[in-house]
C-alpha cells in the first residue's frame, strides 16, 4: 500500500462518514440563500462559506420517528435517499445542524420555544436533540425538507463524507445567529452574487457548494426552488471542466459536459431542470 509521508494521517484509512446538509432559501426580496463562514481552525474546509449541515449520528437514528416526524414515513425518506432504512436519520441531522450552527429551528408547531435556549442544550450535548422534540411536543415536517444532491469527499482529505444536500425555505420568524466558535460569519447572499464573488477570490467554497449554488442560480424565488425540488428528478452525474484550472462541476446539458472528465468528482443532483 502507498504511505503518505507527508502528510498526517493515511488516506486510505479514513472513513466516508454519513452527513447532511441544509440550503435555507428565502425571498429578500428575490432568492437568496444562507451560507455560513467556517473558522480557519477546522480540519476540513476551513474558513470556506458553507450551508449548515454535519454528520449523522447515531442518535439521529431511531427505530421509530413518529414521535418526532410526519410527512414521511421512514420507508419513503429510505426510498428517496435509496438507502435500506433509517432515511428520516438524515432529515433529523440536517435539523440539528442548522440548530446548532445557525440557530434556526426547521420544525413545525414550535410556538412559544426558546430557540436560543434549545439551542444552546444541543450545542452542549448534540444527543438530547431527540429527547428535547419530545419533551416541548416539537415535530418536523419531513416534506418541507426535499433532498436534491449528493456528494461524497473524493479520496485524501484528512474527514471524508457522503453527504445529502437539502434544500427547505427559511423559517418565517427566525434569524440566523452565529455560533462564533465554529462559524465565525453568516450572511444572507444571491446565488449569483456568491459565485462571481467565488470567482473574484473573496468567497471560498468547496466545489459541491460551488455547484449547488449554481443550481440555485436559476430560480427567482424561494417558491421555485421548492416547486422544482419536489419534482424528484432521477440524480444527474456530475462532470468536471478543467480539473488543473478552473475546475468547473458540471451536468447534463451544460457545455463541455459530454468531454468533460467523470472520475474526479462522485456528485449527483437532482436540482435541475429538463431540456425545454
Amino acid at each position: 500500500m502507498e504511505r503518505y509521508d507527508h502528510l498526517e494521517f493515511d488516506p486510505d484509512e479514513v472513513a466516508v462518514r454519513p452527513a447532511a446538509t441544509v440550503m435555507l432559501v428565502d425571498d429578500r426580496p428575490d432568492l437568496h440563500v444562507l451560507m455560513l463562514k467556517r473558522t480557519a481552525k477546522v480540519v476540513f474546509a476551513p474558513a470556506n462559506w458553507v450551508f449548515p449541515g454535519g454528520r449523522v449520528d447515531p442518535d439521529d437514528h431511531r427505530e421509530a420517528f413518529d414521535d418526532i416526524t410526519h410527512g414521511l414515513t421512514d420507508a419513503e425518506a429510505s426510498s428517496i435517499l435509496e438507502v435500506d432504512s433509517g432515511g428520516l436519520a438524515w432529515w433529523l441531522a440536517a435539523c440539528r445542524e442548522t440548530l446548532e450552527e445557525a440557530g434556526l429551528l426547521l420544525a413545525t408547531n414550535n410556538e412559544g420555544v426558546d430557540v436560543g435556549a434549545f439551542r444552546k442544550k444541543v450545542q452542549d450535548d448534540e444527543g438530547v436533540f431527540v429527547d428535547e422534540l419530545i419533551a416541548q411536543n416539537i415535530t418536523i415536517d419531513a416534506t418541507a425538507i426535499e433532498e436534491v444532491a449528493r456528494f461524497i469527499t473524493p479520496h485524501g482529505p484528512p474527514r471524508r463524507f457522503d453527504a445529502r444536500f437539502f434544500v427547505a425555505r427559511a423559517p418565517d420568524d427566525q434569524e440566523p445567529q452565529q455560533d462564533d466558535s465554529e462559524i465565525v460569519d453568516i450572511e444572507w447572499v444571491r446565488p449569483a452574487d456568491a459565485l462571481a464573488r467565488f470567482r473574484a477570490g473573496e468567497f471560498e467554497m468547496m466545489s459541491p457548494t460551488v455547484r449547488m449554488v449554481d443550481c440555485l442560480r436559476r430560480y427567482d424565488s424561494a417558491d421555485a426552488v421548492m416547486e422544482a425540488a419536489r419534482r424528484r428528478f432521477p440524480y444527474q452525474r456530475v462532470r468536471v471542466i478543467d480539473p488543473e484550472g478552473d475546475y468547473q462541476v458540471v451536468l447534463p446539458g451544460e457545455d463541455g459536459y459530454e468531454t468533460a472528465t467523470i472520475e474526479i468528482e462522485t456528485g449527483f443532483v437532482r436540482l435541475w431542470e429538463p431540456p425545454s
